[in-house]
């Protein structure tokens, strides 16, 4: 691990980690954040998984290493902007609030370096499903934990034939919620908020699907997930954005070489 460079952005925004829940790749986050520093943190919602926790607890230590890594680059000077998500609804009702350095928002309004405004926000109030029949929103978090278990065995399987990485849950997901055209809905919905908000872009998270899209004249920017992806959002110090792939743990030991994979696209709390 010696002489691997450390990373500095002016902003990353990481969303979905799901801490508390078995899939959480904290380990992966962990590291991540041991090689990349900002000047701001946002925490898109998700970060805490309380509908899991409250079913059954679950809290290794690697989930509390993340939280005390958050909290150290706090109070060594990184703003921490905590927007609220549905799996950590309970954080809403402090809106404003500072815990330990770390601000609790509904939505903020983020200015790049080269003077863009984006709207960041979880994305769960424009999911139909989540808002408005929530027993059915619990039942899709219980498949996505079973197709969890299946991409495991068949990580595993692929593994002893020499086969490279596949996720199974992920190619479910994409295949399910495209032939209900979700993805597209939803990427509609948030970039019409951003439109009402007057704004030049989108930051959200939500469906775990980290992407950087041109939608018309509103840019729409997923963060994507640590259960699965390890996807971050980074804003450069010249203010492009980047969609950052950490590949620096694996087979739940620390790499030799930690990777950085950078891929390239064609009430509000004003944190300018």
């Amino acid at each position: 691990m010696t002489g691997t460079p450390i990373k500095t952005f002016r902003t990353l925004f990481i969303s979905d980690v799901h801490l508390g829940s078995k899939p959480a790749k904290a380990e992966f986050l962990i590291d991540f954040l041991r090689f990349h520093e900002a000047e701001t943190i946002y925490l898109v919602g998700d970060i805490v998984d309380g509908w899991r926790l409250r079913r059954s607890w679950h809290w290794p230590q690697a989930h509390n290493d993340v939280v005390q890594k958050i909290l150290r680059k706090a109070r060594k000077g990184t703003r921490v902007i905590y927007i609220a998500g549905n799996h950590d609804e309970f954080l809403r009702p402090f809106q404003g609030v500072h815990f330990g350095g770390i601000v609790v928002a509904d939505r903020a309004i983020h200015e790049t370096a080269d003077g863009r405004r984006y709207l960041v926000i979880h994305g769960d109030q424009f999911d139909s499903i989540v808002h408005n029949v929530r027993w059915l929103a619990y039942m899709g978090d219980k498949a996505y934990d079973i197709a969890i278990v299946i991409n495991r065995a068949v990580g595993t399987a692929r593994r002893l034939f020499g086969l490279p990485y596949w996720s199974f849950s992920s190619w479910a997901k994409v295949k399910v919620k495209k032939a209900v055209s979700f993805i597209s809905t939803f990427q509609t919905i948030v970039v019409q908020e951003a439109r009402r908000s007057d704004v030049d872009g989108v930051i959200c998270g939500h469906i775990h699907h980290a992407a950087i899209e041109h939608m018309g004249d509103v840019e729409y920017i997923n963060t994507g997930d640590w259960v699965e992806s390890c996807t971050a959002i980074a804003e450069t110090h010249d203010g492009r954005f980047e969609i950052l792939t950490w590949t620096g743990v694996k087979g739940g030991k620390r790499a030799v070489s930690p990777e950085t994979v950078v891929s390239f696209p064609d009430k509000t709390f004003e944190a300018a």
